[in-house]
């Protein structure tokens, strides 16, 4: 080769690879996930939980109801105390509310004194979701968030209102782990309770 053309070669060969990791670039951006919520409650059509403007004093008791086959289960009653605190301290919801777990099942409580109102939340999901689609190269995946929710009156044992929130974050190309997991949990308290 003539010394005159390596210059050009050179530069040639070199803009592209830069070309190649550039398509490279676009293409594991165009791969990546873009994530969706979807918020499902059920029975639809829910009056608001939340009434922060009202100046309601709440208490609220969490509990979980896990699958059989339910892994990390410590980690994610962390996850779930950390959400439930977090969503009701920002005041949010109501005025003042105080959180506490119980182990009581059943559906029967009484509203504690001095409180307005109840709520339970019962959590039957709370993690990552990964599914393989039909290459081992595509993913769906995101969080899945499952409650139950009854708020209670001053004076009856029964529900006033009953429900579930079923809250999905995710889609094609997307991965989270359990680090998002409180944030998704109040993200999914936010949604289904009307808070604003």
């Amino acid at each position: 080769m003539k010394p005159e053309m390596r210059p050009t070669l050179h530069r040639w060969f070199g803009s592209l690879s830069l070309v190649a990791l550039l398509g490279a670039a676009a293409l594991l951006g165009a791969c990546a996930g873009t994530a969706t919520t979807r918020v499902t409650v059920t029975p639809p059509d829910q009056a608001p939980v939340c009434q922060p403007q009202a100046a309601l004093k709440a208490s609220v008791l969490w509990r979980t109801q896990w699958r059989a086959d339910q892994k990390d289960v410590t980690d994610r009653e962390a996850a779930a105390a950390q959400g439930i605190q977090r969503f009701f301290a920002d005041g949010g919801c109501f005025t003042l509310a105080t959180v506490a777990r119980t182990q009581v099942g059943g559906s029967a409580f009484d509203v504690p004194a001095g409180s307005d109102r109840l709520v339970v939340l019962t959590v039957r999901e709370l993690g990552p979701v990964v599914k393989l689609l039909s290459s081992a190269a595509l993913v769906d995946g995101g969080t899945e968030v499952v409650v139950d929710v009854a708020v209670y009156r001053p004076g009856r044992r029964e529900p006033q209102q009953q429900f579930s929130i079923h809250w999905q974050d995710g889609g094609p190309g997307v991965v989270k782990g359990v680090q998002t997991l409180p944030a998704d949990l109040a993200a999914a308290l936010k949604a289904g309770l009307g808070a604003h």
